[in-house]
């Protein structure tokens, strides 16, 4: 079915988070010794996570979970790379200390590259961090040398050789988070996800095929606070692997009263991904509630720590993606689990509409690497 990179790529996530926390551990005190170097120099440091499509999304969901634990003088922002290059000026401080952090599964981007070669010229103190699939691409290969550069590589086998970025998002996502942040990060914890992805992957596709048995051409994924900002992630893989066959669109639970909710029809699948924050959740259930009653015909699937009667009794589907014991209270580390949804059931969307996933696009209307790009002249 052309679908075999695709398929090895989402299954093989937890082994290969595995294999990138032993890398982590063995260099972790020359990546803090880097970080704490730039800290230490300066009153405050911006903190600008860039990359294009997917590669962008990983700072959009990272930003949020860092700026809540951040107690130094760090300020955290995605922007991506499609927006600094397009408006240089809106974006890059000249006198602003700046980690600029790219991400990049191929690192030959050539968004990526330009920004790189923008915030060069416009930042006085800029500061590089790459974390990359591919150590041959050419953001690897510019940092060469730079002893004010760092290059932080996830395992080989996540530089994905399908279309769409699976395990290249949450292996770069995951290595992000630890590289960056402070108290709530725990190597402990991390390898209780890690176990619990193992499991997950087992059995989440029986789950799929479930929801899968209502024929859906439409889908809204909702979530709060960075779970708002998975469900971007979550939407462009369903567009994507199902050559836009399936309208996918994504909101906040509180906003999707506000316009995106006329999305719904008998025909209209909608995902949720519930929060563990006892405040935050009050939202996802109230959502939860109001779409429960309604009578168009649509479904709602709802990911979360755990089975629950409350979100049972409203949703059609329920899915508990920790397989441990212990709760899993951290947002940031569901994120990881519920993408391996989104993930497979894009996947088994698009094999049920005759779409080979390995190549949604086959009349190159979307690419691998992103072709037909302008790069102008900036002065």
């Amino acid at each position: 079915m052309n679908a075999v990179h695709t398929t090895r790529e989402i299954h093989q996530q937890p082994s290969v988070w595995s294999e990138m926390l032993d890398d982590f551990v063995k260099q972790q005190e020359k990546f803090r010794g880097f970080l704490t170097g730039i800290y230490d120099k300066h009153d405050h440091i911006r903190i600008i996570f860039s990359g294009a499509g997917t590669s962008a999304f990983i700072g959009d969901t990272l930003a949020p979970a860092l700026n809540k634990q951040n107690k130094q003088n760090l300020s955290f922002e995605s922007v991506a790379t499609t927006d600094v290059v397009s408006n240089p000026h809106e974006y890059l401080q000249k006198g602003m200390p700046t980690i600029l952090v790219s991400f990049a599964r191929s690192g030959n981007s050539p968004e990526s590259v330009a920004t790189v070669t923008l915030a060069e010229e416009i930042i006085d103190d800029l500061y590089q961090v790459v974390i990359s699939c591919n150590p041959e691409g050419e953001l690897a290969k510019n940092i060469e040398g730079d002893e004010r550069s760092l290059l932080v590589l996830t395992p080989e086998r996540a530089n994905d050789k399908s279309l769409a970025m699976t395990s290249s998002y949450s292996s770069m996502i995951f290595l992000a988070y630890a590289l960056f942040a402070t108290g709530e990060y725990t190597e402990d914890l991390a390898r209780e996800v890690v176990s619990s992805g193992e499991k997950l992957v087992e059995t989440i596709g029986d789950d799929i095929d479930q929801v899968l048995s209502f024929d859906f051409n439409r889908v809204a994924y909702l979530g709060s606070g960075l779970l708002a900002q998975l469900s971007h992630e979550a939407a462009l893989k369903m567009l994507e692997l199902t050559d836009g066959q399936v309208v996918p669109i994504y909101e906040s639970s509180l906003g999707f009263r506000h316009g995106p909710k006329s999305i719904l029809t008998d025909r209209s699948l909608v995902v949720l991904f519930m929060s563990q924050d006892e405040y935050t959740r009050k939202y996802d259930l109230d959502i939860l509630r109001e779409l429960s009653k309604a009578e168009t015909g649509m479904k709602i699937a709802v990911l979360t720590d755990k089975k629950t009667d409350e979100i049972a009794d409203l949703a059609d589907w329920t899915i508990g993606v920790n397989q441990g014991d212990t709760p899993i209270h951290n947002d940031f580390y569901l994120s990881l689990l519920y993408v391996i949804f989104a993930q497979g059931l894009a996947l088994k969307k698009s094999i049920s509409l005759g779409i080979t996933p390995d190549n949604p696009s086959p009349d190159g209307a979307i690419n691998r690497v992103v072709e037909g790009v302008t790069i102008y002249d900036y002065k």
